[in-house]
């Protein structure tokens, strides 16, 4: 009953996020996201008997969002689709690069110096893996809103069709030593699941796109044909065609993939530290990394995807 509350709770105020809220409110909540994350994250680093740089990687990890509002937040702007990212993104690479020196000079004035190595990469990692992850999804939000209403969607139409059909109908141990109640038959019907939203969020992209505040259609734009292929404008032509249709089905497919193996991920990290949960903060689910932990791999797979296939640009 709680998981259910929960739900009941969560998913509307998400959804209001990913629609209403402006530009700078989005990225200053998914920063207050990457923070609790972490959080839970570094917790479970220390059940496994590592010790991270905790407060060092919290800094790091606000740094970008820091350095966003230097460059012309919180004022409201209307970006390029490239402008966003030439503005955030670097923020991260000027975090990564030197974090071999920023972890690395205070291991040396440790008094025990076991297990140094671990705790440097775990902290670095956890930068990596919950940070760098999320702050693509304040891109997306800036540059493609519909991959952000696709990847939620996608995630809880999967994590949904994997739950009931692997519980009714699942035989086949999908990873019996990190999950066993995952199954095969759950999997494949998850996949199924993102295929079918994939199909109906870029079949409905017009109608998405008007829910988000401030929403404007400018020359770019283009009403989706009936049937269901995928319609994007470039350069003032609009390329129609069972290409683009390949790639929305391909994007399903991708992101699920990679959705069902965060989650393993996750379920494997906690099973090393000899944890449940991740956290406790909210109810029946458990923690913050627990909800996300999926999304923290389908988020990378998706830019990716769409960036090379031309959903993205």
């Amino acid at each position: 009953m709680k998981r259910v509350l929960t739900a009941v709770v969560l998913v509307p105020l998400v959804l209001l996020a990913v629609f209403r809220a402006p530009l700078w409110l989005f990225a200053l909540l998914v920063g207050a996201v990457i923070v609790l994350a972490l959080h839970e994250y570094l917790a479970m680093a220390e059940a496994a008997g590592i010790k991270p740089f905790k407060w060092l990687t919290y800094i790091m990890s606000v740094l970008p969002f820091v350095l966003l509002c230097i460059n012309g937040w919180p004022t409201e702007r209307v970006y390029s689709k490239f402008s966003f990212e030439l503005l955030f993104l670097p923020g991260w690479t000027m975090v990564l690069i030197p974090a071999a020196i920023v972890f690395g000079v205070p291991l040396v004035f440790r008094k025990d110096l076991r297990g140094g190595l671990a705790s440097s990469a775990a902290s670095v990692f956890g930068l990596i893996y919950i940070g760098v992850s999320l702050s693509l999804l304040v891109c997306l939000r800036a540059d493609a809103k519909i991959l952000v209403v696709f990847v939620l969607f996608s995630v809880w139409a999967g994590d949904i069709a994997a739950y009931y059909v692997g519980r009714s109908i699942g035989k086949h141990k999908l990873a019996p030593v990190v999950s066993p109640n995952k199954s095969w038959e759950g999997a494949i019907a998850s996949v199924i699941a993102s295929v079918a939203v994939a199909i109906l969020v870029f079949h409905w992209k017009s109608f998405l796109l008007s829910l988000f505040a401030n929403q404007s259609f400018g020359a770019g734009a283009t009403s989706l044909p009936k049937h269901f292929a995928l319609s994007l404008s470039f350069g003032g032509r609009v390329w129609l065609g069972d290409v683009e249709a390949l790639n929305v089905v391909g994007l399903g497919v991708v992101t699920n993939a990679a959705a069902q193996f965060g989650d393993l991920f996750e379920s494997a990290l906690k099973r090393g530290a000899s944890v449940k949960d991740s956290g406790t903060i909210l109810p029946g689910h458990g923690g913050v990394l627990d909800r996300i932990d999926a999304l923290l791999f389908a988020i990378p797979a998706v830019w990716y995807y769409a960036t090379q296939t031309g959903l993205y640009r």
